[in-house]
């Protein structure tokens, strides 16, 4: 194990929880379970400086492993789809409430890693808008800007997880 203390787990729990319920997510209420996940964040972001789902390979490279850092790319349509991403941190609030269990999850990233943007690279040419239209590749969040939010306000996904939709 690494050098990730009790504390440091504590401590990025409670934040993750109220960021999550402040943006409309759930996260798992099995504690222990949750907690055992944020250790693995934590360890996987000592290891390659990014907190890379512990349920999956990360490759070390940064831009590879996009898709899959928390919150990563396929938690939305998991959460839709079978009521939990595919780790199971964050749930659905039917999980929550105890109407429905988490099951196995079908892992969404190709095989050998990151998946091109959502949106080919092409560039849509609308005229008259005054800026680039910014899609985070998380949550969906659309914004208008000469660049990306440094933070998106709905998951708070960094910079580097927006592609330019228009």
């Amino acid at each position: 194990m690494s050098g990730v203390t009790g504390e440091r787990v504590a401590e990025v729990w409670a934040r993750l929880v109220k960021e999550a319920r402040d943006a409309g997510y759930s996260v798992n209420p099995d504690d222990q379970f949750a907690r055992e996940l944020v250790q693995g964040l934590l360890e996987n972001e000592a290891r390659y400086g990014y907190p890379a789902c512990p349920c999956r390979l990360a490759s070390g490279d940064r831009n590879s492993d996009l898709d899959v850092i928390c919150p990563c790319d396929y938690r939305d349509v998991d959460l839709n789809d079978y009521g939990s991403c595919y780790c199971a941190l964050y749930v659905s609030p039917e999980v929550v409430r105890g109407e429905k269990r988490v099951g196995a999850i079908p892992d969404r990233r190709p095989v050998g890693g990151s998946v091109a943007p959502s949106r080919g690279t092409e560039r849509l040419d609308i005229k008259g808008l005054p800026f680039p239209v910014w899609r985070c590749r998380v949550c969906g969040y659309l914004c208008a800007r000469p660049e990306p939010p440094l933070v998106c306000p709905v998951c708070k996904a960094g910079k580097e997880r927006f592609e330019q939709f228009i």
